[in-house]
């Protein structure tokens, strides 16, 4: 397993959109195992787009598993992810390891449906809401070639320094 190098804002690879997978073999399933390392290496991320490390395939991983009070699925490997349904609406703070200086506010659907495969290719639908539906919508952003920055509700009043936190 590897630890992945980060593409970092302003990186015009960043807004490339990505190609559906068409091949479940072996090769997938290792650099499935590099993200997730990649998405582990990160302080409190709980997820990561293959664009973030230069690998234009539509493959996000979500982990809230460390997250009990908001209601999840817990880690998923999504490939092909396609939001089909989406409904409500509502503001919340974000950040992105790709963006790693800043947080900002942005508007998302409070609840998504959501199909996508496994690993294997195996077809799967979710019903999601609240932190995960915008963990997942922000790892889908991705995929699109948008960064949360492109979705920030104001430039001028909604873009925020990180806060850093000694450990």
């Amino acid at each position: 397993m590897a630890i992945l190098d980060i593409l970092v804002y302003p990186d015009p690879r960043l807004k490339q959109i990505s190609d559906p997978v068409t091949k479940f073999d072996s090769a997938l399933k290792d650099f499935i195992r590099d993200l997730n390392e990649t998405m582990l290496a990160g302080p409190g991320c709980v997820g990561i787009a293959a664009p973030q490390v230069g690998y234009f395939d539509r493959i996000v991983i979500v982990d809230l598993s460390s997250k009990p009070k908001n209601p999840n699925h817990g880690k998923l490997v999504l490939v092909n992810p396609v939001i089909v349904e989406a409904s409500g609406s509502n503001i919340g703070r974000e950040g992105c390891l790709s963006v790693p200086d800043y947080t900002g506010n942005i508007a998302r659907a409070k609840k998504i449906t959501l199909t996508a495969q496994d690993e294997e290719g195996n077809e799967h639908s979710y019903q999601m809401k609240g932190f995960e539906a915008r963990v997942v919508q922000h790892e889908i952003d991705h995929l699109d070639g948008l960064l949360f920055l492109d979705r920030l509700v104001c430039r001028r009043s909604e873009l925020f320094p990180r806060q850093n936190y000694a450990e």
